[in-house]
């Protein structure tokens, strides 16, 4: 073997951008949580599914209540769930600890719930929610924005301690 040849194990692994990994954090953080808000739904602990948001709010076909429009909802929310995470790290990427990101997730409920629930007409306002409905999506809400919130601030603050060293 030459000297210009390196072993596999000696190599080193291009580094990622910071930007790279907060848009997948955002995609998978969508995916996953719109995911769980879909079992939520399953057993019964909400009344809506993401479906119930992303489609059925504007189209009335039969189709929208199978899988494929839970499934097509879930990626669309990954998809939303990008510029959600951007938002967070051009605003909070420097922020320590859960706080700010507990903060933000329920803020972004209601953003969602409260501003952006007139663009949903079939989802009930909040003081026609039930208890169980509110507390989870509140639940979910408050675990995706410290998904996203934390993800996000630590590997931005992991990146400039690798910088500095």
């Amino acid at each position: 073997m030459s000297s210009d040849q390196q072993l596999e194990q000696n190599k080193r692994e291009q580094p990622v951008s910071i930007i790279f990994k907060t848009l997948m954090t955002g995609f998978v953080g969508g995916i996953l949580w719109s995911s769980i808000g879909w079992l939520m739904n399953y057993f019964n602990f909400t009344v809506f599914s993401p479906a119930s948001f992303i489609i059925r709010s504007w189209l009335h076909a039969k189709w929208t209540s199978s899988w494929l429009a839970e499934i097509i909802s879930v990626v669309i929310i990954g998809l939303i769930s990008l510029f959600v995470a951007l938002v967070y790290y051009f605003i909070l990427r420097k922020a320590r600890g859960l706080w700010p990101s507990i903060i933000f997730g329920l803020l972004l409920w209601g953003i969602v719930f409260y501003v952006l629930l007139p663009i949903f007409p079939n989802i009930k306002p909040v003081q026609q929610l039930n208890s169980d409905t509110i507390v989870t999506t509140i639940c979910l809400y408050l675990l995706y924005g410290i998904f996203i919130g934390y993800s996000i601030s630590y590997d931005y603050l992991d990146s400039i301690t690798k910088k500095n060293i």
